[in-house]
């Protein structure tokens, strides 16, 4: 098929920053020729990866088994990150797209780590514990989470320009060059990409800042180093742009642990030294919201004990519960579904940790992501909400829609290559197209 598709996420954009975003080159290009939902309601919780699954799937967290950033492991306070595509129990769009004979490329898109079976072209996302020690042999990291042998020469090159950090802007330029490259070398039919240096500067400097508008104005210089890729191969009429986004921010002033809490309640052991001796209730933060497991989710008397503690602490409101919602509950209304028993949900300014031990209440820190100075992982309702801006000969002109939902996204996709996703909830959004 000689139709090609370039699916940009950037991470955190909300609806709020469209106004200064048009008045960029790249960004106002797209909104000017283009169409776009100015408010996407997303999944709960409002976690990258979560996000990303169900904008591959077009199904929610309940259903892709992606249910936080990170494996519930109680006792670290750092988790492995889910981030291997085979840990996605529905069906992806590069599946379907793979199925249809189209050749698709992810470049850090959250959770395609070893999908070398369905996706020709792959730079997976590469986590923090992926490369520490490993800093002087970082091709074989990319190799060992899946990286397409066809692309290692532009990675090697990528990693001669950028080094194998982390941190924002140069991790994202990281992949927009390959990206660009792959499009130059390939014209891949699909292409997904996530620079999340807006997210970044969000979580650093709160929800609105100068800071914030920088990285916007970055993230443009990136779109525009792929229309400059789509230009050179040849395949600018051919082409649709989607820039998309998976969450908004909240502003936060404290972090809390509740697990602290618990502890005091009898319900985790600690040893002389900190350590976690045993648990019977444990709270995994999702940053705005935490998840809570019991030991043993079948006693009765427990799972009572543990939800009747919660909501007194909801009550006394000083602890920075908004809402204890009970598994079914969360399932109900959000699609969630997991083995935890309970979720915590934030007052609007306070952040959860994992840790156990004192103090309760912690500052502000930029060195983790779930407790900077604005946070996600809250109700989908709650705060700014994410757009999607989609332009190319797909999609109509001038259509503004008010309110749309991320499971629409993979279908939206999926249907401008006639190809469909049976497991899918949400369904293409056609006022879009032409």
């Amino acid at each position: 098929m000689d139709h090609h598709v370039i699916v940009v996420s950037v991470d955190a954009l909300v609806y709020e920053d469209l106004s200064y975003a048009a008045s960029l080159p790249n960004f106002g290009k797209l909104l000017s020729e283009g169409s776009r939902i100015n408010k996407v309601k997303t999944i709960y919780p409002t976690l990258t990866h979560p996000i990303h699954a169900s904008i591959m799937t077009g199904t929610a967290a309940g259903k892709t088994g992606i249910i936080s950033n990170v494996h519930f492991e109680p006792g670290t306070l750092e988790g492995v990150w889910y981030n291997d595509i085979h840990e996605v129990r529905t069906e992806t769009i590069f599946h379907a797209a793979h199925k249809a004979n189209l050749t698709t490329c992810a470049c850090r898109w959250p959770i395609t780590a070893g999908a070398t079976d369905v996706i020709d072209y792959l730079v997976p996302e590469i986590m923090g514990l992926d490369m520490r020690g490993n800093e002087s042999h970082p091709l074989d990291v990319y190799r060992s989470l899946g990286t397409s042998e066809c692309v290692m020469d532009i990675v090697s090159n990528a990693l001669s320009i950028y080094g194998t950090t982390n941190d924002h802007p140069a991790y994202d330029e990281f992949e927009i060059y390959c990206a660009a490259e792959i499009i130059r070398r390939y014209k891949p039919n699909l292409v997904m990409i996530h620079p999340g240096y807006v997210d970044g500067e969000r979580h650093r400097t709160g929800l609105f800042s100068d800071a914030v508008n920088n990285s916007i104005a970055v993230t443009d210089k990136w779109i525009g180093m792929l229309f400059d890729a789509v230009r050179e191969a040849g395949i600018e009429d051919s082409t649709d742009f989607i820039v998309l986004s998976d969450h908004g921010h909240l502003n936060v002033q404290r972090t809390i642990c509740p697990n602290v809490l618990l502890a005091d309640e009898g319900l985790i052991k600690v040893d002389a030294n900190g350590s976690i001796l045993s648990w019977e209730a444990y709270c995994a933060s999702c940053s705005l919201s935490s998840q809570v497991y019991l030991s043993d989710p079948d006693d009765e008397a427990l799972y009572n004990r543990v939800y009747d503690f919660l909501q007194k602490c909801a009550e006394e409101g000083i602890y920075g519960f908004e809402r204890v919602f009970t598994k079914n509950e969360v399932n109900e209304q959000y699609g969630l579904d997991g083995p935890f028993s309970f979720v915590i949900e934030t007052d609007g300014f306070t952040s959860f940790s994992n840790d156990w031990v004192r103090p309760l209440v912690r500052p502000i820190q930029n060195d983790d992501y779930r407790y900077g100075h604005s946070m996600h992982g809250h109700m989908p309702e709650k705060g700014p909400q994410p757009p999607f801006i989609c332009a190319g000969p797909s999609f109509a002109s001038g259509v503004v829609l008010e309110n749309g939902h991320i499971l629409n996204h993979a279908p939206t996709i999926a249907s401008i290559f006639g190809i469909s996703l049976p497991e899918a909830d949400g369904h293409p959004e056609t006022a879009l197209f032409r």
